[in-house]
């Protein structure tokens, strides 16, 4: 299988404090897009109805998740991008540095998940990744593995699931933590509860201040969708179309079944 790469847009595994929902589903967007799709364009008008009525019978709440869309889409417009807009001033040694850190901070999370896929040769790739980066990258700051040919790769407890035959469930937004299903709620129970590497942090003004300068890098990063997102005619069935074909690619490594 292919190694998946994980992009220096987050992605994956977290959609930080209020306004998680909007912003996950601008990054799965992008990664939906650039990835091989799981479904095919519809050749036809009857295809294309088929292919429609297919993601709605997967979205039995779509009254709810278009509110908690919405809701949290206002909270992006009120606080978040204001605040990544002004972080995006800072110069890049320092918003790159940043990036770099939070990327290696989690890659234990992705490790345990390679050994409960049984990616053993994986996990020795991402344990030498992360101890090169925490050493000579200095905490993090600097990815060096990159340069040796270690890859990112992006590995969650939803996948996990799913890997173990796990059905994937309806779609749901979170009001919270944006756009997901049930497998994947649930998925992410273990990692808040137990790998988040910022809840092990000591002084809860820390905890704070590491995630709120995390939500800002997300933010950040996620900027140049902004423009993208306000071309749709329906954001919200593009987020989640967008989500799903993500979530399935990130799943197969890469290789969807046809």
């Amino acid at each position: 299988m292919m190694n998946k790469q994980k992009q220096t847009d987050p992605t994956a595994n977290i959609f930080p404090a209020l306004t998680l929902s909007v912003l996950l589903g601008f990054s799965v967007v992008l990664g939906g897009c650039a990835t091989t799709s799981s479904k095919p364009a519809p050749a036809t008008a009857q295809a294309q109805e088929d292919q429609e009525a297919e993601f709605d019978e997967g979205d039995p709440w779509e009254n709810f998740n278009r509110a908690m869309y919405s809701f949290n889409n206002k909270i992006d417009k009120a606080i978040l991008a204001p605040v990544a807009r002004g972080y995006s001033k800072l110069p890049s040694p320092v918003t790159t540095g940043v990036g770099n850190f939070f990327s290696n901070l989690f890659e234990p999370t992705t490790i345990i998940n390679d050994l409960l896929q049984g990616k053993v040769g994986q996990a020795v790739e991402d344990t030498t990744r992360f101890l090169l980066n925490t050493t000579v990258g200095i905490a993090g700051l600097f990815d060096v593995a990159k340069h040796v040919d270690l890859p990112k790769n992006d590995e969650d407890f939803g996948q996990t699931l799913a890997r173990w035959g796990v059905g994937d469930g309806p779609y749901l937004v979170l009001p919270i933590l944006g756009p997901s299903n049930v497998r994947d709620t649930v998925g992410r129970l273990p990692y808040f509860f137990g790998t988040d590497p910022i809840l092990l942090v000591e002084g809860s003004g820390t905890r704070l201040g590491l995630r709120a300068l995390e939500v800002t890098d997300v933010r950040y990063r996620l900027l140049r969708t902004d423009r993208l997102l306000k071309m749709q005619l329906d954001p919200y069935i593009f987020v989640r179309e967008g989500y799903l074909q993500r979530r399935e690619n990130l799943i197969w490594d890469g290789n969807p079944p046809e």
